[in-house]
Parts: C-alpha cells; sequence; structure tokens
C-alpha cells in the first residue's frame, strides 16, 4: 500500500481532530459513568449535547481550516450536527422514537458527508484516509441504530440481579462505543498528522 502523501495542509491541520475527539471523547465517558442509566431520556440528552458541541466546533473549524469545496461539505455536516443537537435537547423527554430517528438522521448525513470528502482527496493528502475513516464507523452507527427493531427487549440475569436488554441499551451503548472509536482515532490522527514521516513530501494541495 502507498505511504499517505503529507502536504503542508496537512501539517497545519493537525490540531482540528484533535479538537473534534473532544465532545465522542466527553460522550463516551458520560455514558460509560453514567450508572447504567440507558433510557430515551438520556440517550437524547447526552447525544444532544454530543452533536450540538460537535456541531458548533464544526462551523469554527470549516470556516478556519478547511477551503474549496470540502468547507461546504464540513459547513454542512455541522449545521446538521447544531440542529439535531438543538432538536435532541429540546425534545429529550419525548422517548425512543425521536432517539431512533435522530441518531440515524444525523449519522447518515455526517457519515457520508465525510466519506465523500475524504474520497475527494484521497491520494493526494493524508487527512484523506481519517475522512474516510471517520466517516465509515459513522455511517455504521448509523446502520446499527436502524437495524435494531424498535421493540427488542431481552431479559436475562446477571450476577447483579434481573437486568433488560433494549433497544435503548444497545442504541445508548452504542453511542458510547462510537465517541470512544472515535475519539482515540483522532487522538492518534492528530498526532500522525502533526509528525508525519520527515521524509514525506509536503507540498501545498488545493481543496
Amino acid at each position: 500500500m502507498a505511504s499517505p502523501v503529507y502536504t503542508q495542509e496537512d501539517a497545519a491541520y493537525w490540531y482540528v481532530p484533535l479538537v473534534r475527539a473532544i465532545p465522542a471523547a466527553a460522550m463516551a465517558c458520560v455514558v460509560t459513568f453514567s450508572g447504567g442509566n440507558y433510557s430515551p431520556d438520556f440517550g437524547l440528552f447526552v447525544f444532544g449535547g454530543f452533536t450540538l458541541l460537535a456541531g458548533v466546533l464544526g462551523v469554527i473549524l470549516s470556516i478556519v481550516s478547511v477551503t474549496g469545496v470540502n468547507r461546504t461539505i464540513f459547513l454542512i455536516q455541522a449545521i446538521v450536527s447544531v440542529l439535531v443537537g438543538g432538536t435532541a435537547l429540546f425534545g429529550w423527554r419525548t422517548g425512543l422514537p425521536l432517539f431512533l430517528a435522530l441518531v440515524s438522521i444525523w449519522a447518515v448525513v455526517a457519515g457520508f458527508a465525510e466519506l465523500y470528502a475524504g474520497i475527494r482527496v484521497r491520494g493526494r493528502r493524508a487527512v484523506a484516509r481519517d475522512w474516510i475513516f471517520v466517516g465509515a464507523v459513522t455511517v455504521l452507527l448509523a446502520v446499527f441504530a436502524l437495524v435494531i427493531p424498535p421493540g427488542y427487549v431481552q431479559h436475562y440475569t446477571d450476577p447483579t440481579g434481573p437486568r433488560v436488554l433494549n433497544t435503548s441499551v444497545m442504541v445508548v451503548g452504542g453511542l458510547s462505543v462510537y465517541g470512544a472509536i472515535v475519539a482515540v482515532y483522532l487522538l492518534i490522527a492528530a498526532f500522525s498528522l502533526k509528525w508525519g514521516p520527515a521524509s514525506a513530501t509536503r507540498k501545498g494541495v488545493a481543496s
């Protein structure tokens, strides 16, 4: 496999994935340490906070760090995130149908937007692999939220007593896993861009 092409734009872009990792890491931590409260209302509240923060940061980062068509792509992604986040927080007591709908809509739009941005610059910029990976994982989150039947319920017993595994528990748990994967990947991506191979060719590439 050919080595990624590290450009001057990539080197200057390193702080963007670092900042983007913050909302994802926060979501993963909040869910992990929630004490097992995986209700739809909790899911809407946490997901709303994540997407709203990610969207606000995305608008700022898109303006200051991306140019051309990719700026438009990431601005659309960010604006959708703000709208979804605001809706989730406003209706956080609405329940499971809104929770599943917002997770699915956001993940489809945000995921495919980032995938498209990565494919556009694949082979020309090292950051393409990061956009493609995060976009693909986000699309997988959409698929995960869409394939689970809304009425799924499974009762079981573990050493702590009777437990219930339902759609809300799985999707909220999936958000935690998604946040952790994306946060770790973006942290690694940030420092990979900052400390790319010294022998790599660094040249300006228009977006």
